[in-house]
């Protein structure tokens, strides 16, 4: 997305089962692949991760 991806809205590289189609290719986007994942984000299970990424979203909204 050139001119960034605004919260709420879903990245046009997403996929139907929630992955990304630029995982580890070269023009995966720096904002994208400094994403460090840890156990406070991911939790024991994907909807405690995709709680935090909402939330995360939310919290950086303009």
């Amino acid at each position: 997305m050139p001119l960034g991806k605004p919260a709420g809205v879903p990245c046009v590289q997403l996929l139907d089962d929630l992955r990304c189609a630029l995982f580890g290719k070269p023009e995966r986007p720096s904002v994208c692949s400094g994403l460090q994942p840890g156990a406070d984000m991911c939790g024991d299970h994907r909807e405690h991760a995709l709680r935090w990424l909402s939330a995360l979203e939310r919290d950086t909204a303009p």
